[in-house]
């Protein structure tokens, strides 16, 4: 007969629980064991009372800061709007009076005309030699003080005469033989010419030579 070889039986009991592998397990002791909250403080958190109050100061604070920034923003807003009246104001009076400077430096030049006209006879007939000297020395004189108040409100004077043509400070009335001057060069000033810093307020009024010698003409 033969025998059976019985399979060996494990009589340890069976444990179903899933196995726990060795990152788990550490990981499970390493978390941290949080401590229950006092029992005092837990009532004390939970106070309603305190809780309203805390809310109600701070909403005070809150209102307290809200009505400083508004305050703020209304002097600002006034401020910016003095600012520009200021402003407006000022642009109005330098258009009324930005030329009050240059009208008191001419005054003095008004004077010195109305003299002239004074000793003028009413019948130049009339006026001896040295009189008629004296009155064109007179507007000579009262010519350089124009010049001269024209120069301390920054208003230059253009007289090119024998100069190259600029048409941006120039302006052609004619052409005429050269007369010595080389081509497209200013030959006679009909008017000068004025301007204020880098503004032309009049170009001068300038003839132009044509580089050419007159011809003689025939009799």
């Amino acid at each position: 007969m033969s025998e059976t070889n019985a399979a060996p039986q494990d009589d340890a009991p069976k444990n179903d629980a899933p196995e726990t592998s060795a990152e788990e397990t550490a990981e499970v002791q390493a978390t941290p064991e949080f401590e229950p909250i006092p029992e005092h403080l837990r009532d004390e958190a939970l106070d309603g009372h305190q809780i309203k109050k805390l809310a109600e100061e701070r909403i005070a604070e809150m209102q307290a800061e809200l009505e400083a920034a508004n305050d703020k923003a209304l002097r600002l807003a006034a401020e910016l709007e003095n600012t520009r009246r200021r402003a407006e104001r000022e642009r109005g009076e330098a258009a009324r009076y930005g030329i009050s400077g240059f009208a008191r430096d001419l005054l003095s030049v008004a004077d010195n005309m109305a003299k002239a006209i004074e000793l003028a006879p009413e019948d130049p007939s009339s006026m001896t030699k040295e009189g008629l000297e004296a009155l064109v020395n007179g507007m000579r004189m009262t010519e350089r003080e124009l010049i001269a108040v024209f120069e301390r409100n920054g208003v230059t004077r253009i007289a090119p005469k024998g100069e190259r043509f600029d048409p941006n400070l120039h302006q052609a009335i004619a052409q005429v033989p050269g007369g010595g001057l080389p081509k497209d060069h200013v030959a006679d000033v009909a008017a000068p010419g004025f301007v204020i810093g880098d503004r032309v307020l009049r170009a001068a009024m300038v003839t132009v030579s044509t580089g050419a010698e007159a011809q003689p003409q025939e009799g």
